[in-house]
């Protein structure tokens, strides 16, 4: 971006609509549906089969493979199909499989074949986390500087629109037609996404030098940012990345089981908590957007960690009610859970996206895929492990104290801000 073209200013919707942006809407929206099919559709379809909320929890561990993306990161950087380019052939290649595993999951039975679904479901998370990696390396390719807090807004709450389709529209699907039926209409929403990478341009990438030894693709990463940083510095922003979303992270892990338990159908959360969330997102995505672009990255941190932090709340103050009979839910209950999970997704939705613009800012150009991989699967880690513990949390203190144990984890998160982003630190 030029300096005439700085101090022009353009207006926030000629910034928005540009090429860029658009991509970063599909970035988003390819990398959050076979997600939130993991996180929330097959904690609904488990629910239905009746099957116990500690193999549902335990079942939050089949999504490991994010967690662990960057083992194999590197080998995306070094090594790619040539037909398409060093990006799009590896994000291709990724949603092909994830369709085929998406529409083949209806044809099994929950409780009768629970270890071919669990296979299937480390496999599906296994190339989603792929085509994540590639997909993170190819917007902070494509982004300058100038755009990495607007387009990581518009990924970022596109990544969770996507999300209203597993959370939504499938849940009430089931409702009325089979769970075969689901599954595949579910998986057709991934053919857009194969139609765009086909179509996209390749962006332009830093080389890699194959002369090198294949073990020094894994180790300049850690060594470029252990160098750049400091020991103290890069210990530092590890930890922070640990933190930071821990504590919404837990509290969202057991959401489509808790609002079942609260005597919710899963037409109530299509209808009501799913048409809220989807305007919430868009809302959050244009306000995230400008307040980055006016503020920069470190100040949103504080504002969004703020009120994300905040609405973690909502889910106590619904869970203080314990249980409303199904048959006697009307209006007054259904405009608690909408505004409960409005403020969800707005607030949870303006943290990733400040944090995601953070850990992109925080790698280097020439190990992007790597970094970024590595960032968001530290940030991954802990509600991963401790993902599969919640539903025993829940079973020892109620899902009102779990809430609250949620919020005080966020805490030190929002803490170490004070170091690793202060509020008056100069970004540019």
């Amino acid at each position: 971006m030029t300096a005439s073209h700085s101090a022009s200013q353009p207006s926030i919707w000629r910034q928005i609509f540009t090429k860029n942006m658009l991509l970063c809407l599909y970035t988003g929206f390819c990398s959050g549906l076979p997600l939130f099919v993991l996180i929330q559709l097959m904690p609904a379809w488990f629910t239905s089969a009746n099957l116990d909320i500690k193999t549902i929890a335990a079942f939050t561990l089949t999504s490991l493979p994010y967690t662990w993306k960057f083992l194999w990161a590197a080998l995306l950087d070094r090594y790619f199909p040539p037909f398409l380019g060093r990006r799009r052939s590896w994000i291709f290649l990724s949603q092909l499989g994830l369709l085929a595993i998406l529409a083949g999951f209806g044809f099994f039975d929950p409780i009768a074949d629970i270890g071919i679904i669990t296979v299937l479901s480390v496999i599906l998370a296994f190339l989603s986390a792929t085509q994540d990696i590639v997909v993170d390396a190819y917007r902070r390719e494509i982004l300058s500087d100038n755009e990495l807090g607007l387009g990581n807004s518009i990924h970022v709450n596109a990544y969770r629109i996507a999300g209203l389709i597993p959370g939504g529209l499938s849940l009430f699907l089931a409702d009325h037609y089979p769970w075969q039926t689901v599954f595949l209409i579910t998986a057709a929403f991934m053919l857009p996404c194969l139609f765009v990478t086909l179509f996209a341009q390749e962006p332009k990438s830093t080389p890699i030098d194959k002369s090198k030894p294949f073990y020094m693709a894994f180790v300049d990463p850690f060594k470029e940012f252990f160098s750049r940083k400091g020991v103290w510095g890069a210990v530092g922003l590890i930890l922070f990345i640990f933190l930071y979303k821990l504590g919404d992270s837990l509290a969202t892990s057991l959401q489509t089981k808790f609002i079942l338990d609260m005597g919710f159908t899963k037409s109530h959360i299509a209808a009501v908590v799913k048409t809220t969330s989807l305007w919430c997102s868009i809302g959050g995505g244009i306000i995230g957007g400008v307040a980055m672009l006016k503020l920069g990255v470190n100040r949103a941190l504080w504002i969004f960690g703020s009120v994300q932090l905040i609405t973690i709340l909502g889910f106590a103050y619904l869970a203080s009610f314990e249980y409303f009979p199904t048959a006697s839910i009307g209006s007054a209950e259904l405009f608690k859970l909408g505004i409960v999970m409005a403020g969800e997704y707005l607030g949870v939705g303006l943290g990733t996206a400040a944090f995601v613009a953070f850990m992109a800012r925080e790698t280097n150009p020439m190990y992007t895929a790597m970094q970024l991989a590595i960032f968001t699967s530290l940030a991954a880690l802990p509600s991963k492990f401790l993902g599969a513990y919640t539903g025993h949390l829940v079973e020892a203190f109620g899902y009102y104290q779990f809430f609250w144990i949620c919020f005080f984890v966020a805490i030190p998160g929002m803490l170490m801000l004070i170091k690793v982003a202060p509020w008056k630190a100069s970004e540019s």
